[in-house]
């Protein structure tokens, strides 16, 4: 498929003035403009990260509200429950503010909703639960923001509710005690961008200063922060950027016994990053909701004996591949029924349905399509006497509005700009494919409809080198503003070592003047002629370290590659 290469401007007079105070490579300096560091203060506080940077907990709305009202419940006794989402953010969340509550009382339960009986966030089955076992006071995590009705109706059993979320939050919000929630309108805490494990992470740091407990009861659980900071692919800028440093070098030197089991069941070797944190560990988490029930990863995360910890793991493991196998042969079913659709190449979007498919798996399937066909993606299900499916989005289009306009044929929907779902009858099928297709092809461009690869910086060949790519490093850990740099090095040509490794990847050695460099192409077999026409071109890649026989150099990851102009 072809690919847009788009580049992104830095101010080079922002550049030179920067160059001039840290004396580095102009390159880098270009990439640290571009993520918002002109300064020396700035590039300082962004390569040595500190706990120090960490915002006070107490300047978030209604943090004094939410401390004095668990407060209250601890000296009263009253019955807490923690209660949240089944994905990673959630399951962790719980299991955070359960273990730190824990040290403090043991009149304290947690509560996951189940994902098919009771859906997303707050459920009626959950707060009749609290009541018929007299909980007092609810905290929802990842969760909460939107549930008026629901925390309206659990206040008036008198079931008192704090809401920790970090959703958008509506005009009119819930009845609750506290709500804390940075996105509110009238929050003055500095950094919006925390992930639900983020929120409780303040919640649990200004509770530690309150009763006088010293900082590692709450710095304990910054690897389950850094992992739902992965996992919900939240900005990894400014606090979060420490609070992701920091949980990964917990991850690596003394992680919970639960991340421990989970890393040995993947297999995860070397040194973790937010990139194997994403790929590796976070599925497996994922995996128990989708499959199952998600309390089975709060289980494994509160677990403090590491082969009970490994049992639970292996729980999630066997989850995890009932989950690919369903994801797999879906994909195959998907992607037949839309090759045997003779009008799809001139279609906006993509819509599949088989009433059989595993509901838990839909979106992932729809990702997968897209990796294939770029059109924005609705993979349906049945589930009882409705359809119900989920939706993805490419990049830069708003899935919610296309959907939004197609309300008249659905019974419900629910989501934002990238993904959501919805429900709807099974004779509204046809009918919804037309309208959802209209939505989509009146509204989508035809550069959104092409995928599209950022790139940061021009570089010449003669530019990489080891200290080059030492620097980079300590802009780890890389996420969303502030990805790792993408690179492209012009009118370079083929040394003649270049050759196809198991059919599908490409092994290649470039030169460029007097400079070669040797790099890997992985499943880009198609681009052989390009490199072996004599002729320049350019390359797009990301700088990788490769280890050879006690050797170890700086090599390229292409990305794409097109043909000098």
């Amino acid at each position: 498929m072809e690919k847009r290469w788009n580049y992104i401007p830095a101010d080079l007079s922002k550049v030179r003035d920067l160059q001039a105070a840290l004396k580095i490579h102009p390159i880098l300096c270009e990439l640290l403009v571009q993520r918002g560091i002109s300064n020396f203060e700035a590039a300082k506080k962004f390569f040595r990260p500190n706990l120090s940077h960490l915002h006070d907990p107490w300047l978030m709305k209604d943090m004094r509200k939410a401390v004095d009202r668990i407060d209250l419940a601890l000296k009263s006794n009253e019955k807490i429950l923690v209660f949240g989402d089944y994905d990673v953010d959630g399951t962790t969340s719980v299991a955070t503010l359960y273990q730190f509550l824990k040290a403090l009382t043991n009149n304290l339960d947690y509560y996951i909703p189940h994902r098919y009986k009771e859906g997303y966030g707050v459920s009626k089955i959950g707060i009749d639960y609290a009541k018929e076992n007299n909980f007092d006071l609810i905290i929802s995590v990842d969760c909460g923001i939107k549930s008026i009705e629901l925390i309206t109706y659990a206040k008036e059993l008198g079931i008192d509710f704090i809401i920790c979320d970090h959703h958008l939050p509506d005009e009119i919000l819930p009845p609750a005690v506290a709500i804390l929630n940075a996105k509110q309108v009238d929050c003055n805490y500095p950094y919006k961008e925390l992930c639900g494990c983020g929120v409780v992470f303040k919640l649990i740091s200004a509770l530690a200063i309150q009763y006088k407990l010293p900082a590692e009861s709450y710095l304990q659980y910054l690897d389950l922060v850094a992992t739902a900071i992965a996992a919900d692919i939240v900005p990894i800028t400014d606090e979060n950027r420490t609070l992701a440093f920091f949980g990964v070098q917990k991850v690596n030197e003394n992680p919970s016994a639960g991340l421990k089991a989970l890393m040995e069941l993947a297999k995860q070797t070397g040194p973790m990053r937010i990139t194997n944190l994403v790929f590796a560990v976070a599925p497996r988490i994922n995996a128990a909701g989708r499959m199952d029930d998600a309390k089975k990863a709060v289980h494994l995360f509160i677990e403090k004996d590491y082969d009970k910890a490994l049992a639970f793991g292996a729980v999630l493991q066997q989850d995890n591949l009932d989950r690919r196998e369903a994801d797999s042969s879906i994909t195959e079913e998907a992607l037949a029924q839309i090759e045997q659709d003779p009008d799809h190449p001139s279609k906006k979007s993509s819509v599949v349905f088989m009433p059989h498919w595993h509901k838990g798996v839909v979106g992932i399937v729809a990702s997968r399509l897209i990796e294939k066909y770029y059109k924005p993606t609705i993979v349906l299900t049945q589930s009882g006497d409705v359809i119900t499916g989920s939706a993805r989005s490419v990049n830069g289009f708003n899935l919610y509005e296309a959907l939004h306009a197609c309300r008249a044929h659905l019974l419900g929907y629910g989501g934002h700009f990238a993904a959501a779902g919805m429900t709807m009858a099974v004779d509204a099928l046809d009918s919804f494919k037309i309208a959802f297709e209209q939505a989509v092809a009146s509204r989508i461009t035809q550069d959104q409809l092409t995928p599209e690869i950022i790139i940061n910086a021009a570089i010449a060949l003669d530019d990489i080198s080891m200290q080059f790519f030492q620097i980079i490093s300590q802009m780890e850990p890389f996420g969303p503003e502030n990805m790792r740099p993408i690179f492209i090095a012009k009118g370079v040509y083929d040394t003649g070592y270049t050759k196809l490794v198991k059919e599908q990847h490409i092994s290649f050695n470039v030169t460029q003047g007097k400079t070669n460099v040797r790099g890997i192409g992985y499943n880009m077999p198609e681009h052989m002629k390009i490199i072996k026409s004599g002729k320049p071109f350019d390359l797009v890649f990301q700088l990788q370290l490769n280890e050879w026989q006690g050797n170890t150099t700086v090599q390229m990851q292409v990305l794409d590659i097109k043909t000098s102009e």
